[in-house]
């Protein structure tokens, strides 16, 4: 845990490592479908220089419109991941947030897992928001 606590201190960390793995295979606008881009308005955004459409690195992932600190986020994933057992009321204390905050965010992270979409938890649906 003191390694992820590392590695994942900051926002910024955590949403390099978003967008690193979003446009892994290149950016391609999901407005005009174009490839050119520039350094978008937020930190690790992406800015189509055709359509002018801008795009966060949490956009369509399952860190999309994610009410709590993104570190928090992270967090919860890394602990559900690691066992999926652990209830909310477990999160709850280790993150000294809302029990039905952790409760919504695990639920969207086991629907991913539960598409075989894996640790990557890239677009899947999200029927749930937290």
């Amino acid at each position: 845990m003191e390694e992820f606590n590392l590695q994942f201190s900051t926002a910024e960390q955590c949403l390099k490592v978003i967008a690193d793995e979003k446009w892994q295979e290149g950016f391609e606008c999901r407005k005009c479908g174009r490839t050119n881009y520039c350094q978008g308005k937020t930190p690790y955004s992406r800015r189509c220089t055709t359509c002018k459409t801008d795009e966060s690195a949490t956009a369509h992932t399952i860190f999309h419109r994610c009410r709590i600190p993104i570190t928090d986020a992270f967090e919860i994933a890394y602990l559900v991941c690691g066992s999926p057992k652990m209830s909310s009321y477990e999160l709850s204390r280790r993150l000294e947030t809302r029990q039905m905050t952790c409760w919504k965010f695990k639920k969207r992270i086991m629907e991913c897992i539960e598409h075989g979409a894996g640790l990557h938890l890239f677009d899947i649906p999200q029927k749930s928001q937290v």
